[in-house]
């Protein structure tokens, strides 16, 4: 396909590539990727760009291509990756821990950019930044056409949280770091904002990875947690994550399915809280009960995406206690990029593993 070459503002410095990258163009519902070369790129002085080394194909990646979710075309879907960077702008980039980063740094990256400067920023929200950006979410164009993870390169924009992860951890377990593991992580944190969780009952609705994710770091917190799925197969994967089982009412309910809402606000605890994961969303509507959320005391938190310091703390996990869960058998296959067609729709299959990796150049 061909796309509109549209230079972005400010002062750039040309990269040639060779060979040139390639991205996977989607253009809408019941259309096939294209694939297009991408020469070269006008790198912005905080820029980065990186050589991805797995993506890996999240549900909302699923939902867009079946016409659930709205999106701009054409578009490169993607924003669950590793990579490794080639080349920094002109003033340098920073990782969040402050460090420069440096040609050959193994990285992971945030789903969103932002200005760090707005009211929301500035309130310790990026992630609802006023001119927010999002990977894989935004239309091929002004930013360039490496702006999703289902190529072989991303162009990272400056306001785009980057962590520095371990070349020992297999990129099956870091490339869904920077939006399963990372959500996960903010959701057990909301809640632990909220009550120590050592010992509390944790209850978990939606076997997907962010639900299981969310199940091995609760438990790494100290809480006793349930996971609850209509599918057998994801059901019996809780326990290795961490799920034993309630015999008693939850404190804390987090709804990672987008389909156990109104079970959530009636099965949680008095005095307890309840977390909607927003990741799992578009979902149906469901009654509100605000007299019996009133009466029972119940408090009711909504996560969406994370900030970067939450995705640092996920990789931490990752690398340290999170290396005693299988992690990195969530990845039940994976597939050359070129098939990203075939890849996605074995990703919608019912039986589907948790996540199906893509490799450029495999």
């Amino acid at each position: 396909m061909g796309t509109l070459l549209i230079r972005p503002p400010g002062h750039r410095r040309d990269v040639t590539l060779r060979p040139a990258a390639t991205a996977m163009v989607w253009t809408g519902v019941d259309h096939p990727h294209e694939t297009i070369a991408v020469p070269g790129v006008a790198l912005g002085d905080r820029d980065v760009l990186v050589a991805i080394e797995m993506s890996t194909i999240c549900g909302s990646d699923v939902h867009t291509v079946r016409g659930r979710r709205s999106a701009p075309t054409p578009l490169v879907l993607g924003h669950e990756s590793v990579g490794r960077v080639i080349a920094v702008g002109d003033e340098g980039a920073l990782a969040v821990d402050g460090s420069p980063l440096r040609i050959g740094d193994r990285v992971v990256w945030s789903i969103t950019i932002s200005c760090a400067s707005c009211d929301r920023c500035l309130r310790g929200m990026p992630q609802k930044c006023r001119t927010l950006g999002k990977y894989g979410h935004d239309r091929v164009g002004a930013h360039g056409d490496l702006t999703g993870a289902f190529g072989s390169h991303m162009q990272l924009r400056a306001g785009t949280a980057i962590v520095r992860v371990p070349e020992a951890l297999p990129a099956a377990v870091l490339a869904p770091a920077s939006c399963a593991t990372a959500t996960a992580w903010a959701a057990v944190a909301r809640a632990a904002r909220w009550r120590d969780l050592e010992g509390a009952a944790v209850r978990i609705h939606g076997a997907g990875l962010v639900g299981l994710s969310a199940a091995a770091i609760a438990a790494e917190f100290g809480a006793d947690v349930e996971v609850r799925d209509p599918n057998p197969q994801r059901q019996a994967l809780a326990a290795r994550f961490g799920a034993e089982g309630l015999d008693r009412e939850p404190d804390v309910v987090i709804e990672a399915s987008g389909h156990a809402v109104a079970d959530a606000l009636e099965g949680v605890a008095v005095g307890g809280m309840v977390v909607l994961v927003g990741s799992v969303f578009p979902a149906d509507p469901v009654p509100f009960d605000a007299e019996s959320i009133v009466r029972r005391l119940v408090t009711i938190a909504g996560v969406h995406n994370y900030t970067g310091a939450e995705l640092v703390e996920a990789v931490a996990f990752l690398a340290g206690r999170g290396r005693a869960y299988p992690f990195a058998d969530a990845v039940g296959a994976v597939r050359p990029l070129t098939d990203i067609d075939a890849a996605l729709a074995a990703a919608s299959e019912r039986d589907a593993p948790l996540r199906i990796g893509l490799v450029p150049g495999r």
